[in-house]
This record gives C-alpha cells, structure tokens and sequence, in this order.
C-alpha cells in the first residue's frame, strides 16, 4: 500500500502544484519579470541548490546521457511553454490543451516503448480530438484552432509534455535525481536561448521590490520540490495512469483561475473539456498491453 501511495502522492502533489503555479507567474509578470526570466529563474535556483551535491547522480547514470538530455529538452519547453501561455492566455484552455496529452502519449509510447493502439484506442484519440476541436471552435465562425500565441505554445507544450512522461519511463536505469537535474538544466538551457530574443530582460531589477525577489525564490523553491515528486511518481506509475492522476490539475486550475482571476468558461468550452478528460479518463484502454511485460 504504501508504495502505491507514494507515487500517487508525488504525482497529486504535481498536479496540484500546476493547477497554482500560475498565479504567481502572473504576479512576477505584474512586477516586469518576464516569462522566460521568471522560467530561468524557477529552475536554475534547484540546479545550483543541489548540483554540488548531486552531480554524482549523472554519472551512475551516464549509459543514459543521451536519454536525459532528449528528456531534459522536453521538459525545457514543457515548463517554459506552461509558464508564457498562462501568462498570456486563459488558465483553463491553456491547462485542458495540456490535456490533449494522453494523444501525445500514445504516439511517442508506441515508437519509443513498443506500445500498440488497440481499436479503442483509436475512437478515444478521435473522441479527444473533437472536445479539442469542440472548444477551440469559434463563436463567430471560421477554423477550430488556437485563438492566440498562448494557446499554441500551450498546444506545442502538452505535446512535450507527453514525450517527456514517456522517455521518463524509457530511463528506467536513471534514479528520480538525476532525471530532476536533467529537467532543471533543461529548462535553463532552454531559456537561456530563449533570451537572446528579447530586449533588456532583467530590467526589472531596477525597481524590483522584497516581495518580487522572495516570489521568485518562493516559486523556485516550489518547483525543485514539485519536480522531484512528479520525477518519483511517474518512475513508479504507468505514463496513462499518470495522466489520469494529473487531471486532479484541472479541478484546482478551475477553482484557483475562477477566484483568483475572474476567469470562466463558456458552455461549449466545458462540453470540449468534458471530452478531453474522457479521453483522459479512458486513456488506460488506449494501447495493446505487453505481452512480455
């Protein structure tokens, strides 16, 4: 019982953490701290916490270098990508993009793990799909796509997301901190780049206050935890299992966005995200099980 219930506990810990993180992005946003900066620094302070006395973790997993950089560059644009659509967008369309995920998952399973899509499989991705399609619809008519930047950047992020869930599962060899560094570095690289592209970005120290700097520590500190919770739960839970426990995320991010930002969805939004969390829910019957497993 109580291995089960620790990664169920990391990986509920995880959702809940995502369905809040927003809010204070959106504070740092407020005070001029931009998406990629508030990014970088989120998780470059876990990396420079712990790498000096974790580094070791790297090398009793060196056979699976390659893996973990494919992983930590997933979850660099997973994380970073999270952090600018919530910024930009509506909480909740960006939260249930994100949960187009159990689609991604079975795609990236099936070349990476050797999973099959059984026939269900194939009416539960089409049934995604249309809630997907269902909420992006327009009401003054046109193509159901992503009505902004943020949304495709949050389309584009639960894709990652996905990959990066399954390769978690692909380095079974490699222990939860050394697949943590490697997501934390990731995001740093990523960012990193990413500020090349923008015009003066730590301006905002200039006129940051106390309460800008202990939030930007506060988020740091949180995400280093979320992290290795989530990096711990999904190494002891199947990747469809995981998703199904994530969408714990969409009940806070609900709550959270409509108390603290004002934010609500309209009745066709709600019929879209019904079907996405079906998919969700129904994930588990999506791939042929191993018959060697």
């Amino acid at each position: 019982m109580t291995s089960r219930l620790l990664p169920v506990s990391g990986l509920l810990f995880g959702a809940t953490m995502w369905g809040l993180i927003w809010y204070p992005y959106r504070l740092l946003e407020e005070a001029g701290v931009g998406g990629v900066v508030s990014s970088l620094a989120s998780y470059v302070i876990p990396l420079l916490l712990v790498l000096p006395f974790l580094w070791r973790h790297f090398l009793t997993a060196r056979e699976h270098f390659g893996w973990l950089a494919l992983l930590g560059l997933a979850a660099g644009w997973t994380n970073m990508g999270y952090v600018l659509a919530v910024i930009g967008g509506e909480v909740m369309r960006v939260v249930l993009l994100f949960y187009l995920a159990p689609v991604w998952t079975v795609i990236f399973a099936r070349w990476l793990l050797g999973e099959k899509l059984s026939g269900w499989g194939v009416l539960i991705m089409a049934f995604s799909f249309a809630g997907a399609l269902t909420m992006l619809w327009p009401e003054e008519g046109g193509m159901p796509l992503p009505a902004n930047q943020a949304e495709w950047i949050a389309l584009s992020a639960g894709a990652t997301f996905a990959f990066s869930n399954v390769v978690t599962r692909k380095v079974a060899g490699a222990d939860a901190w050394a697949k943590s560094l490697a997501i934390w570095a990731g995001v740093t690289v990523i960012a990193l780049a990413a500020l090349l592209l923008e015009s003066e970005p730590f301006a905002f120290t200039d006129a940051a206050n106390n309460k800008t700097w202990i939030i930007l520590l506060g988020v740091g500190l949180a995400i280093g935890a979320m992290t290795l919770a989530v990096q711990y739960g999904l190494s002891h839970t199947s990747a469809n299992q995981a998703i199904i426990i994530f969408l714990f995320e969409l009940v806070v991010a609900a709550i959270a966005s409509y108390f603290l930002a004002d934010e609500a969805l309209s009745l066709r939004e709600w019929t879209g995200a019904a079907m996405i969390i079906a998919g969700s829910l129904f994930s588990g019957q999506m791939e042929h099980k191993h018959e060697n497993s």
